[in-house]
């Protein structure tokens, strides 16, 4: 017998059906899985842009328990919903004087902008006009159509005071959450009018 004969170059072998294979992917991260990872998860509240691998299975039970704002107190929820009003872009109002004001110490955040060549504080920008010789009286927030819809949504009237607005926007929230319904979502979209109608009365100077 010829080793060396091209004939053995030739032959192929089919593997056995019984033979494990490699697995095609990553695997599912849950403990005890086996299957492949083929779908992402988000891994929670400060690790954006970090993923778990789960099966079809385990990211469905994954995402029908997922929070986002879970362990957050109810100060810091509130404070996160008036970031997201300006994108969580710091905001000041226009015509303050910031050396006169204190913002020069005031918490700095992870979003501040940068201003390296002083533009922002510029004159044009952190100084009044003293032409007038008093401010005139702060004018009453109107009532738009916007506002008495908002109102509506909490359960109030156009007697309701900025206090009265905060303390039920609290109830409310605390109502539907679905951390406070063992988890249910099906007040989503009730939350979602009731923090959009805070929103709206906030905006207009009612709360």
């Amino acid at each position: 017998m010829d080793l060396n004969s091209p004939f053995f170059d030739r032959i192929r072998i089919k593997p056995a059906a019984d033979e494990p294979r490699e697995t095609e992917g990553p695997g599912c991260e849950h403990p005890g899985c086996a299957a492949l990872g083929e779908h992402r998860a988000p891994k929670g509240r400060n690790r954006e842009g970090q993923y778990w691998r789960f099966c079809l299975e385990h990211v469905r039970a994954y995402n029908a328990s997922y929070n986002y704002f879970d362990g957050m107190s109810d100060s810091a929820l509130a404070a996160y919903q008036k970031d997201a009003l300006t994108g969580h872009r710091p905001t000041q109002a226009m015509g303050v004087n910031s050396a006169g004001s204190g913002a020069e110490s005031a918490t700095i955040r992870d979003w501040a902008y940068s201003d390296p060549l002083g533009i922002l504080r510029g004159k044009d920008f952190t100084q009044t006009r003293r032409s007038r010789a008093a401010p005139a009286e702060p004018r009453k927030p109107r009532y738009t159509g916007a506002a008495k819809r908002a109102l509506d949504v909490l359960g109030l009237d156009e007697n309701a005071d900025g206090p009265a607005i905060k303390a039920q926007y609290k109830a409310l929230v605390k109502q539907f959450h679905p951390d406070a319904n063992g988890g249910d979502r099906s007040f989503e979209e009730r939350l979602r009018d009731i923090i959009k109608a805070h929103d709206t009365l906030k905006s207009a100077g009612l709360c």
